[in-house]
C-alpha cells in the first residue's frame, strides 16, 4: 500500500520543466485557491478510501447545459430557464429535463453533485483541468500538448507501482479528446514522460476490436513472443548508440505492451465487442459512444484501474459536419435547444442509463466509482452569438456552476450535493472543483491524499492538490 511518505523519483523532469511545474502549482493555489492537505489529512483515509477496484469516467465533451439536464430551474425568467420541462425522478424532490426518462429513473443509483465550479472558459485548458486536476498555465485558451504539461490522472496511474492484472493502468476509450478538430492537452503523460501515457482506444465501434490487428486470430504464446523479441534485439547488435534515444526508448515500451497483449487471451477477450449479445449492443447503442461505453464496462470487468470513455471525441465537430450525430459535441451555442433534443440527450441518456443498469446487475457497480462530467456548464442567459452558425439563440460557456453525477464504490444512492441559486448560474452551497474530483479518484483507487512524485531538484509533487469530497459517502 503506498503511503504519504512514499516519494517516486521521476528522472524524465528536466529543470525547465521544473519551473513550468513550479508556476503551474502556483497559478494552481491563485485561483479559486485549492487548499494544501495539512499532515494530518495526508496521513488519514478519507471516506471512501479503497472502495473502488475501477474508476470509470463518462466525459460528455463540450459542457453539457446544467440548466437544462441536471439541474432545471423551472420558475427562472424566459430568458434563463429552459424550453424542456422538468420531471420527477427516482428520487423525491430531485428533478431532471424531459429528455432524460432512463438516467431520471436510475437517479435511486446516482448522486448528483450539483455545485462544481472553477474559473477556467475555455474548451482546451478547462478539459486540461479536468483530466488532470490543475489549470493550465494559459487560463481560458486552446494550447497544444506539452512535454511540461501536468500528467493526466491515468498517467499518474501508469507511473505509480500499482497492483494490476492488466497492462495498462489507464485507457481511454473513444479519445483523445478533440478541441475540436486536435487532441487536447492533459490526456498524457506530459511531466512523467511518453512512456505513462494512457492506452488510446479509438473508434470502437468500427469493428469487433477497437485495435486493429488485435484478435484471437493473431495469439501467440509468450514464450514464442519473446523468443521473436530477442531475435529482433540480435539483428539490433551494433546499433547500441541508438538505444538512449527517446523514440526508440519509445518503441521499446510499445514493443513491451505489444507481448503483454497479444500473449494474453484475457486481454484480447477484453477489447472484442462480438463476445457481447446483438440486443446488449442495441441497449448500449450501435454508434460510436454507445459501444464506447459497453467497451468501458468490458475494461472494467478485465481490472483496468481507471477507464475515461470521451462520450463524444470533439467538442464541437458539428460545425464542420451538421448532419453527422457523430461529431456533435457539447459545446452548443446557437441553436442549443435543437442540438440537445435531436441529437445529444436521447443518446446519452440511452447509453448512461444502460451503463448504470448493467454495471449494477452483475454486481460491477459495488467496486467501480462512476463519474459522469463535462469540463463546465452553461451559461444562466439564452442569448444569440454572432460569432457561431446557428438561427436560435444558446448558451455561452459557464464555469461559475455546473453539475456532475456519480455512483457505485460506496457513493450514497438517491442523493443531492450541494445548490445552486434561482438561475442556476452560482454555487450557494458546498462548493467543489476538478482537483476535488482527481482526489477523489486517487483516494476510492486507495491512494493515499499525501503521495507524491519528486521532480529532479527533490522537491515534492503531489498528485492532487484537491481534497477528495467525502459528502459522496456520508449520510
Amino acid at each position: 500500500m503506498l503511503t504519504f511518505t512514499e516519494s517516486y523519483r521521476n528522472s524524465r523532469i528536466s529543470r525547465r520543466q521544473a519551473l513550468t511545474l513550479a508556476s503551474s502549482a502556483m497559478l494552481s493555489a491563485s485561483q479559486l485557491h485549492p487548499q494544501p492537505l495539512v499532515a494530518d489529512d495526508r496521513m488519514r483515509k478519507f471516506e471512501g478510501f479503497g472502495k473502488a477496484k475501477s474508476v470509470l469516467t463518462i466525459f460528455a465533451h463540450g459542457g453539457q447545459s446544467q440548466i437544462d439536464m441536471w439541474d432545471p430551474k423551472p420558475d427562472a425568467p424566459d430568458h434563463i430557464r429552459s424550453l424542456f420541462k422538468p420531471i420527477q425522478t427516482a428520487v423525491p424532490g430531485l428533478y431532471f429535463t424531459e429528455d432524460m426518462p432512463g438516467l431520471a429513473s436510475v437517479a435511486d443509483r446516482l448522486t448528483v453533485v450539483r455545485s462544481m465550479a472553477h474559473q477556467d472558459l475555455d474548451h482546451g485548458s478547462a478539459a486540461y483541468l479536468s483530466f488532470t486536476g490543475r489549470y493550465h498555465t494559459r487560463l481560458s485558451s486552446n494550447p497544444p500538448p506539452s512535454p511540461s504539461d501536468m500528467p493526466a490522472i491515468g498517467s499518474v496511474l501508469e507511473y505509480l507501482p500499482l497492483d494490476k492484472r492488466f497492462p495498462y493502468a489507464s485507457v481511454y476509450v473513444n479519445g483523445p479528446a478533440l478541441v475540436p478538430l486536435e487532441a487536447g492537452p492533459g490526456q498524457f503523460g506530459g511531466l512523467l514522460g511518453k512512456s505513462n501515457d494512457p492506452l488510446f482506444v479509438t473508434r470502437p465501434h468500427e469493428g469487433m476490436s477497437p485495435i486493429p490487428g488485435l484478435s484471437q486470430n493473431l495469439f501467440l504464446a509468450e514464450p514464442k513472443m519473446r523468443e521473436r523479441l530477442r531475435l529482433r534485439d540480435r539483428l539490433n547488435l551494433g546499433q547500441t548508440g541508438l538505444t538512449h534515444s527517446a523514440p526508440v526508448q519509445q518503441t521499446e515500451r510499445l514493443y513491451r505492451e505489444a507481448v503483454e497483449m497479444l500473449s494474453s487471451p484475457e486481454v484480447v477477450s477484453a477489447f472484442d465487442l462480438s463476445r457481447e449479445l446483438p440486443q446488449t449492443r442495441q441497449q448500449y447503442g450501435m454508434y460510436r459512444s454507445g459501444q464506447s461505453c459497453l467497451l468501458g464496462r468490458r475494461l472494467v470487468e478485465a481490472g483496468v484501474p481507471y477507464v475515461n470513455v470521451i462520450f463524444n471525441h470533439t467538442n464541437r465537430g458539428q460545425d464542420d459536419a451538421p448532419d453527422e450525430i457523430e461529431e456533435y459535441g457539447w459545446d452548443t451555442h446557437n441553436d442549443i435547444f435543437n442540438a440537445l433534443h435531436q441529437y445529444l440527450v436521447p443518446r446519452f441518456d440511452k447509453t448512461v442509463t444502460t451503463l448504470i443498469k448493467d454495471l449494477d446487475d452483475r454486481g460491477l457497480l459495488d467496486t467501480t466509482l462512476v463519474i459522469i462530467m463535462s469540463e463546465f456548464g452553461r451559461a444562466p442567459l439564452i442569448a444569440p452569438e454572432p460569432n457561431f452558425p446557428g438561427n436560435n439563440a444558446g448558451r455561452k460557456h459557464w464555469a461559475g456552476a455546473y453539475s456532475i453525477a456519480l455512483a457505485g464504490a460506496g457513493v450514497r444512492r438517491g442523493a443531492v450535493i450541494g445548490k445552486t441559486d434561482r438561475l442556476g448560474g452560482e454555487v450557494v452551497a458546498d462548493r467543489y472543483a476538478p482537483w476535488d474530483l482527481a482526489a477523489t479518484v486517487f483516494n476510492a483507487l486507495g491512494i493515499p491524499a499525501g503521495t507524491h512524485y519528486t521532480d529532479p531538484v527533490d522537491r515534492p509533487v503531489p498528485i492532487s492538490v484537491g481534497k477528495p469530497i467525502e459528502a459522496l459517502y456520508k449520510i
